[in-house]
């Protein structure tokens, strides 16, 4: 019996403890995992300055460093020898500036040096508390974003990152995006470009792969002496090319948009769309909008006025090759931000999420210009989703 009574408590502390996750990772607008699958690419100095970069942009940052093995964000924030407090109900991150607060495994050690040989039931424990391996990051923190992928640019790191975005794919997590790491060093000198481990590898496999390239990230000696200094490169070194890199690689982080009640993401809210003007692309059918949207003949892409609630411009554009993950690239380099569609995929929903466009779907056939009528009046009727696979 006794045996009884302590299953049932520990079944009652695993749920609560779930619930309490649950809460807590509630209140967090955006959750957002930086990983690679290989080692020695540069994921903790990519996390920190992309933390530090959103926080300079007026966020609210947390930023977790779960590395069991080598954590080393306390060190690239100058924060070696700090501890955390706690609540009496939840360990407390450490402040590093206005914005930015920050935890690491590295804080829980009584030296620097120390080797975490933590077992798994302790070390799961942990990350409860922490929120080390991608998976178990991934299924302990719900309601994730997405992954941004560290890649270098040769073809050893590209063969291993290729894998980490197909267990992203396995999991459920969108790929935020690629960002190419130690592309090309920077001569001090003649600031000349030297391509030490090639350049452009992490660019074309994202491409391959139907995922968004975020940018690239030059060596700079620079960023090897604020990391060992522990200041943060963007703030220190805002001028250079890699710090401009930097920033440029946060920007579609900063356009993420709220989440609705069913957890779908949506780049523009209510009141975003009824100003400005935006591109929206209809597929189209023998002149009426495609019921499954990879099937359509044709793009009908409309600029509006949203403001005035006016069609300005209008034109036709041929459906490129059926080849997986170019439309969203190829609709958003024309600029296309709003998608109105009779069926679509989920995987589909998410790579349009990933560039930056907002999908409506469930709309039923009908003319493509009464349709974004309806849509700028606020009274397009959406159904069912008919091509939800």
């Amino acid at each position: 019996m006794s045996e009884e009574k302590n299953k049932a408590a520990d079944s009652l502390k695993a749920i609560t403890e779930s619930k309490e996750l649950t809460d807590r990772m509630g209140k967090i607008k955006h959750k957002i995992m930086v990983l690679s699958g290989k080692g020695g690419v540069g994921k903790s100095t990519v996390a920190a300055n992309i933390a530090v970069s959103l926080a300079l942009e007026g966020g609210k940052v947390g930023l977790l460093d779960t590395d069991f093995h080598g954590p080393s964000i306390p060190t690239l924030l100058n924060l070696e020898g700090k501890r955390p407090g706690s609540d009496g109900k939840a360990i407390l991150p450490i402040e590093f500036s206005e914005g930015l607060k920050v935890m690491s495994i590295g804080f829980l050690l009584q030296n620097k040096d120390d080797a975490v040989i933590w077992r798994g039931p302790m070390k799961m424990k942990v990350i409860k508390q922490l929120r080390d391996e991608p998976l178990s990051v991934a299924q302990l923190i719900p309601g994730m974003d997405g992954a941004v992928i560290i890649t270098t640019p040769q073809n050893l790191s590209l063969n291993d990152v290729k894998k980490c975005i197909n267990f992203c794919r396995q999991l459920s997590v969108p790929v935020l995006g690629v960002v190419e790491n130690m592309s090309g060093l920077i001569c001090p000198n003649c600031k000349t470009i030297i391509n030490v481990f090639k350049t452009g590898g992490g660019e074309k496999m994202a491409s391959e792969m139907g995922v968004p390239f975020l940018g690239k990230i030059p060596i700079d000696p620079q960023i090897v002496e604020a990391s060992d200094s522990g200041k943060p490169f963007v703030y220190h070194y805002g001028k250079t090319e890699a710090a401009k890199a930097f920033t440029g690689v946060v920007q579609p982080l900063l356009q993420m948009g709220d989440k609705t009640e069913s957890g779908a993401e949506t780049v523009l809210s209510k009141e975003e769309k009824k100003e400005g003007m935006h591109k929206i692309a209809i597929p189209v059918v023998e002149g009426h909008l495609s019921a499954h949207f990879g099937h359509c003949e044709e793009f009908a892409i409309f600029d509006v006025d949203f403001e005035n609630k006016k069609i300005v411009r209008q034109e036709k554009a041929p459906s490129p090759p059926h080849e997986p993950g170019l439309l969203p690239r190829w609709l958003a380099e024309k600029g296309v931000n709003i998608i109105i569609a009779g069926g679509m995929g989920t995987q589909a929903q998410q790579l349009f999420a990933n560039s930056g466009i907002t999908v409506s779907v469930g709309a039923s056939a009908g003319d493509p210009e009464k349709l974004i009528i309806s849509y700028m009046d606020n009274a397009l009727e959406l159904g069912d989703n008919t091509c939800d696979h």
